[in-house]
């Protein structure tokens, strides 16, 4: 198994894991997971071309200009990472991150339709996979 599908499983655990932490009432352990599954789509994503970069900002950006600007995956995506970033900062160093259940499980559902877009572009015939970390 390659380092990206090691890495693509990671995903889809922290994505169960959000769901099963949701239901359990954490909701900012949910929302952090989830945000960490949409961080490693990005990287898996990045990393297909070539690109890997050190810190969350540079992978949210660089996405934003691979994928979103260039129409390989729908805008929605880079704001869906832009917005899961902001949400899990609160999530992780807040007391009281103000979130509420509907939101989370919107933000999981969200997610999930990122996870299927990504797998579908790594397997489409636009894949130009690069390396094999």
């Amino acid at each position: 198994m390659t380092g990206d599908a090691k890495l693509l499983r990671k995903a889809q655990r922290y994505l169960d894991s959000a769901r099963l932490l949701r239901e359990a009432g954490d909701r900012d352990s949910a929302v952090s997971r989830t945000y960490y599954a949409a961080f490693y789509l990005a990287e898996i994503l990045l990393d297909a071309l070539g690109l890997s970069f050190s810190s969350h900002r540079a992978v949210i950006s660089a996405f934003g200009q691979q994928f979103a600007k260039t129409g390989r995956v729908d805008a929605r995506f880079h704001r869906l990472l832009i917005s899961a970033f902001e949400k899990r900062q609160r999530a992780d160093y807040l007391a009281d991150a103000g979130l509420d259940d509907t939101e989370v499980a919107q933000l999981i559902a969200d997610v999930e339709s990122f996870a299927s877009a990504a797998r579908a572009w790594l397997q489409g015939p636009d894949s130009t996979r690069t390396s094999d970390r």
